[in-house]
């Protein structure tokens, strides 16, 4: 299993968000079951090509995910997964 933790700015829009161990083999597959957990949570991470949307970065481990398109980066058995949203501002 993965452990997923999330900014804390997607709180706002879903207040049950925790970070959380999930069975996946793939950042896709995180994401996808992420989602059934929290209806609606993929759309703020993924766009509706399923590829990374360019305000949100993912870490598997420390290092950025390569495959920002089809999220096919592996996952071992206590991977940690970091979903970051990028605030914007001025």
């Amino acid at each position: 299993m993965a452990y997923v933790r999330f900014t804390r700015h997607l709180h706002r829009y879903f207040p049950t968000l925790v970070d959380h161990e999930a069975p996946a083999v793939t950042v896709a597959e995180l994401i996808a079951r992420v989602n059934l957990r929290h209806p609606g949570l993929s759309a703020y991470i993924v766009d509706e090509r399923g590829a990374v949307r360019k305000h949100v970065n993912i870490y598997v481990d420390g290092e950025l995910v390569r495959d920002r398109t089809r999220l096919s980066d592996p996952l071992a058995d206590g991977s940690v997964v970091d979903v970051i949203q990028a605030l914007s501002g001025g």
